[in-house]
């Protein structure tokens, strides 16, 4: 199958995960937040195996010296982070009940350029193989779902219409795919695997300085039992094991 044509279909199944904010119009606000903050547990633990379980080791396995697979980790942890220090980017996964109109653009202009970035990580895993870009792929897409979902709740909190935050909030998911097809065709230039561990310092950036600490502040807002630790942690591990048990059956 044509790599090209792979970037796209997949960059165009990932926007659709955009149109799961439906689901949130029949849910009840305080069942949706103790499920998003589960769904974000188990992101972070996905984003993270797949950061050291699939995308570092398969950047060695593929002939990367280490020293340099881990000076790409940091060079992508600490773009991201620089990023969000001008944009005042958070994914948001809570859905709160103070924003003005002006927050719903600058979260679809935000969201917009963490989808081109996240085409470019898809786009440069398929560009190996597709067993390593089918798993780069369920990993970014287990940490869509509740960013999506916070994300339409932040618009139409924002004073959206239901209507027009869908197809915005879709039309800011599509950069995906661009950032894939630029990727595609810059990749004669350079080794693509170094794109890898940029790939996984992305994900770690967005699970240690993202999802993690929105679990503890949510813990905060809604309770922090024992029992809703141990969930929230029992989460985080079955995103692990999950992308583990991904890399064994495809890797």
């Amino acid at each position: 199958m044509n790599t090209l044509f792979v970037i796209i279909l997949f960059g165009f199944l990932m926007s659709l995960i955009a149109w799961i904010g439906l689901i949130t119009l029949s849910i009840k606000e305080k069942i949706l937040r103790k499920i998003l903050l589960i769904l974000v547990a188990f992101s972070a633990g996905a984003l993270l195996g797949g950061a050291f379980l699939h995308l570092v080791p398969e950047t060695i396995i593929n002939g990367g010296e280490i020293m340099s697979v881990f000076i790409w980790l940091l060079i992508g942890f600490s773009i991201f982070f620089l990023l969000e220090q001008f944009l005042q980017w958070q994914h948001h996964h809570r859905v709160p009940s103070d924003y003005k109109r002006p927050v719903g653009y600058l979260i679809l202009v935000a969201d917009g350029l963490h989808n081109f970035i996240g085409g470019l990580a898809i786009a440069s895993s398929f560009m190996v193989s597709f067993e390593v870009g089918i798993i780069t792929w369920i990993a970014a897409a287990a940490h869509e779902i509740p960013q999506e979902l916070g994300d339409f709740g932040v618009l139409l909190q924002s004073g959206w219409k239901k209507r027009n935050a869908l197809i915005f909030n879709f039309l800011s998911a599509l950069t995906i795919i661009p950032g894939g097809i630029i990727t595609f065709f810059i990749s004669g230039s350079f080794d693509t695997t170094i794109l890898l561990p940029f790939a996984a310092g992305n994900f770690l950036y967005i699970a240690a300085s993202d999802l993690i600490p929105e679990i503890k502040h949510g813990k905060k807002d809604y309770g922090e039992s024992v029992l809703t630790r141990l969930g929230h942690f029992f989460a985080f591990i079955v995103g692990i094991l999950f992308i583990l048990m991904v890399r064994i059956i495809f890797g």
